[in-house]
């Protein structure tokens, strides 16, 4: 029988690939030097690219005008694993950009144009357009807003904080007005916390935050969140003014808000009204009975004396001297007063709206969380529809527990809400750099941006404040910026310093006394420059010096710890340091001095500090990591690396 022929296979055409893995591998390797080459060609034609702060994988993707696998996998050849929707901050982006062929600048974010004078113009989502000075520059995190229509704006209740010492009335106070004066023929008082609730006066509403004490009141301020139109200081007509009837009045002055002055506890046989108001007065506290301005109301939160008097005094304040108003008819903006975790309904917030209303339905981000709201709450837990201005609601929905203080927005849809979020991260990454560092504030005066050096004093005992009180507010007359102490006390500096240091772009001045660890912590988080001194000369020449911008900062080295290269990693372009932390505590933002046998070989920074896959941003003493240095490639087994920093003194 014949054997059948065998049919040869043709030759390739040109561009036609091999059969089998060998032919795709070369189409894989031809569509790559395709792609290479349309990518190299886009570079060359659209020049350098502006690169925001914080990007997303598939945006970068699409300012380039390039695959999003190709960004992940150049992303990938760096040592890097990213999601299509992970976002990158500006190095990490502007490395990608670089190596495809692009030549990549930072995005500039330009200023808003407010003129200086008229506080409402850089009004933000959660600045409602009280008395002058009140609408503070919001937190990095808080989207900007444009200033409101004036014919938009209707008539909002006010929002009253309750401060003063402890033990002196105020969670009775608040007690009483609560359970007295909720709206007319709705008996059964509050049926749930929510950490805010409404009272009616005369047919109208006066919202109370339900978080007495100045230090949850600047905490808040700390973030940003500005929503506080009244402040009620209430002093003890038997103890008069005490150490933290100061530190309120102080908080309340820094914030810009009218004080009404509540003197509690008249009831008693020892109360001494007017021994407090003389007292007030030394403060620069004068009422209206001694020729100020300021109402003091005597009340009984026992007798519940008073009770009516101080409410009808708070609407009169308002409307002379606040004049409440917001647009209700706009997406929703406000502050989050309070948040949890709740084991039945997850998470749960608080909103206190002060722009616009909010609706069930709506698509929310507060900080860096997001949610559709599910269900609304008031403050007696009844279900409503919707939220207008100064109506504090408990809010369903969220996907996690926002901070207090965190700003909230109603946005129309979820690109919005990422986008947000990726920029409130952003910020949250670089605080520390932000107008309350030393070398900002020299600028600043240099500048001629602030007029005023706003300065906390602390020290040891009461006779070393005033004359340093004294002598930093002369110095003003001298120079055309000058100092202001918006607070002293007695003490370590403690974390409410710090937070009304925040609050108030302030520096703090700590003589002959120490620093809480934790105020310590947040002062480095939120860059806020702490001067210790224990000579007064030393201090005042120091503030004179940076009042005419002539002061430079001092700095000392401090090691942190040691590591040893154990073994060397190629990954990508890069080399990773498997280290062992044989001492101290490694920090991600340390410097490096790389030695070998005893001898410096280089001197830089941290490029990336990992734990198996994980980036850290610290390692302690006895565990192993990975380092990856910043320009600096040449690593051997036995190197080691000594981890420090400069610091301010």
């Amino acid at each position: 029988m014949p054997r059948p022929q065998q049919r040869s296979r043709p030759a390739n055409r040109p561009g036609q690939t091999r059969g089998g893995r060998r032919g795709q591998l070369e189409a894989f390797e031809r569509r790559a030097a395709e792609a290479a080459s349309a990518t190299a060609t886009r570079a060359a034609e659209i020049g350098p690219i502006e690169l925001p702060s914080v990007v997303s994988v598939s945006d970068l993707a699409g300012i380039l005008g390039v695959p999003v696998t190709q960004v992940i996998k150049t992303l990938f050849t760096n040592g890097t694993v990213a999601t299509i929707n992970q976002a990158l901050d500006y190095d990490t982006a502007a490395v990608v950009a670089t190596d495809l062929g692009f030549e990549v600048r930072e995005q500039r974010v330009a200023a808003a144009p407010a003129p200086a004078p008229a506080p409402t113009a850089t009004a933000t989502a959660v600045a409602p357009p009280i008395a002058d000075g009140a609408a503070e520059p919001a937190a990095p995190s808080a989207p900007a807003e444009e200033a409101e229509d004036p014919s938009l704006l209707q008539p909002r209740p006010p929002v009253v904080t309750i401060m003063g010492h402890v033990d002196h009335g105020k969670t009775s106070l608040l007690d009483v007005i609560r359970n007295t004066r909720v709206a007319a023929g709705e008996a059964g008082g509050i049926t749930q916390h929510i950490g805010a609730y409404q009272v009616e006066v005369n047919g109208s509403p006066i919202t109370f935050l339900d978080t007495p004490g100045h230090e949850a009141f600047t905490a808040m301020r700390a973030r940003g969140a500005q929503v506080t139109d009244i402040a009620v200081i209430v002093v003890a007509a038997d103890d008069g003014v005490m150490p933290q009837t100061r530190e309120a009045i102080d908080h309340a002055r820094a914030a810009h808000v009218p004080i009404i002055i509540a003197i509690n506890k008249i009831d008693l046989a020892s109360a001494n009204p007017d021994r407090v108001k003389q007292e007030l007065a030394d403060l620069g506290v004068v009422v209206t009975e001694y020729g100020g301005s300021i109402e003091a109301i005597p009340v009984s939160a026992r007798t519940q004396a008073g009770i009516t008097t101080l409410l009808e005094t708070i609407q009169l304040v308002a409307e002379a001297e606040v004049e409440p108003k917001a647009n209700p008819n706009r997406p929703a903006s406000g502050a989050v007063v309070e948040a949890r975790m709740d084991k039945s309904r997850g998470a749960v917030a608080t909103f206190l709206v002060q722009r616009g209303t909010l609706h069930v339905g709506d698509l929310v981000v507060a900080g860096s969380i997001q949610g559709r709201v599910k269900a609304l709450f008031d403050d007696r837990g009844r279900r409503v529809k919707d939220a207008p201005p100064s109506f504090p609601v408990e809010v369903l929905g969220l996907g996690g527990v926002p901070a207090a203080g965190d700003h909230f927005t109603a946005v129309t849809d979820e690109r919005t809400a990422r986008t947000m979020i990726e920029a409130a991260l952003g910020a949250g990454q670089r605080d520390g750099e932000g107008e309350l560092t030393l070398e900002a504030v020299f600028a600043r005066i240099r500048s001629g941006a602030i007029k005023e050096l706003n300065l906390i004093v602390k020290a040891d005992v009461q006779g070393s404040i005033e004359p340093i009180t004294n002598s930093l507010e002369k110095l003003g007359d001298q120079t055309e910026t000058r100092a202001k102490v918006i607070h002293s006390g007695l003490g370590n500096v403690n974390i409410n310093d710090v937070n009304l240091a925040v609050a108030s772009k302030a520096m703090v001045i700590a003589f002959n006394v120490k620093t809480e660890a934790d105020a310590r912590r947040a002062a480095e988080l939120q860059g806020v420059a702490i001067r210790d001194y224990n000579v007064i000369y030393t201090l005042v020449e120091d503030v004179e010096q940076m009042l005419t911008g002539m002061l430079e900062p001092r700095y000392q080295e401090v090691v942190h710890g040691h590591a040893e290269v154990r073994q060397v990693i190629k990954a990508g372009r890069k080399m990773v340091a498997g280290c062992m932390v044989i001492d101290g505590v490694v920090h991600r933002r340390d410097r490096v001095r790389l030695q070998r046998a005893g001898q410096q070989l280089w001197e830089g920074g941290i490029a990336s500090l990992r734990r198996f896959k994980d980036d850290v941003n610290e390692v302690r003493e006895g565990f192993e990591c990975g380092i990856t240095l910043d320009g600096w490639d040449d690593l051997t087994e036995g190197d080691r690396m000594e981890m420090f920093s400069s610091e301010r003194i």
